[in-house]
Parts: C-alpha cells; sequence; structure tokens
C-alpha cells in the first residue's frame, strides 16, 4: 500500500519531491554563483530598485536572532528538518491535491535549501536586494522566494478549499 502512494499517476509524491530538488538546485547553484564572485558586502547595481549583494544572516526571516551567540544555527537547523519531514508526510497524505502540494513543494525546497546553508555555511546566503526610495527590503534568496510564493498558494488553496465548501 505505501509503494501505490510513491508510484500511483494521480497521486504519487515523486514529481513533488522533484519540484523540490530543482528548488534546492537552483537556490544551492545561485549561492555558488554568489559566493565565488562576491566578497562579503559586495553589491552590484541592477536597476533603480534592485541590486545583487552577498549577506550572511546567521539568523532567520528578517535576520531574527542573528546575534544570539551561534546556538541559533543548529535552532533554525533543527526547525528545517522538522519541517521537511512534516511537508514529506503531508505530500504522501495530500500529492493528489495539484496546488496545496504544489505549495508544499516550494516550502520543502526552499526549506531545504536554506538548511544546507547553515551546514555548509553556518549562516544563509543572501544577495536579492530589492529597495525603493532608500529603504531596502532585507536580502534574501531563492530559497527564501520559494518559501514565500508557497505560503501564499497555502492561503490561496484555503480560500479556494472555504469557498467550494459553502
Amino acid at each position: 500500500m505505501a509503494t501505490r502512494k510513491f508510484f500511483n499517476k494521480t497521486t504519487s509524491i515523486l514529481p513533488w519531491l522533484g519540484l523540490a530538488l530543482i528548488i534546492i538546485l537552483a537556490d544551492q547553484f545561485t549561492k555558488t554563483l554568489i559566493l565565488g564572485y562576491y566578497k562579503l558586502g559586495d553589491a552590484t547595481y541592477v536597476t533603480e530598485f534592485f541590486n545583487v549583494v552577498r549577506v550572511h544572516n546567521h539568523g532567520a526571516a528578517f535576520s531574527f536572532l542573528s546575534n544570539a551567540g551561534g546556538w541559533q544555527r543548529w535552532f533554525f537547523t533543527g526547525i528545517g528538518v522538522v519541517a521537511a519531514i512534516f511537508i514529506i508526510w503531508m505530500l504522501r497524505a495530500h500529492a493528489g491535491q495539484r496546488l496545496f502540494a504544489f505549495a508544499l513543494s516550494c516550502i520543502l525546497g526552499g526549506a531545504v535549501g536554506n538548511v544546507v546553508d547553515r551546514l555548509l555555511h553556518g549562516y544563509v546566503v543572501d544577495f536579492l536586494d530589492f529597495h525603493l526610495s532608500g529603504r531596502h527590503f532585507p536580502a534574501f534568496n531563492v530559497a527564501d522566494a520559494a518559501i514565500t510564493i508557497g505560503a501564499a498558494c497555502l492561503i490561496l488553496d484555503e480560500i479556494l478549499r472555504v469557498r467550494r465548501s459553502r
């Protein structure tokens, strides 16, 4: 019965794990480029609202706990691993729900991408810097973008689910 969940065409988890893997690879590839071509703090002006930079985030979103003394590396790594396990479990149960599974896959790929950074470097490499009128949004990366897209899709999925139930 467990093999049916992995290989049944309508409920297979493999396409969703494949999407997560593509996100992880894209995230790690772009971070490798930044680490190879930029020194910490380097920036390249691209447009009046976007720069490519090299920033190290030792914390979580918006540098939360970035100056906590080092323990946060393992704390956020643990959260990422637990989240990945939970998401895989959810994907197995809901692989046929396309929008929901897409959202989970995006979040999974992003979470694992950032966990890899924490394990390899001790920090997350951020490089996408959007700004307007001198105010900068915190720099982020492909993994963060995937997590954001996944979260937005989860919200959309829930809105659509509520509408269908009426």
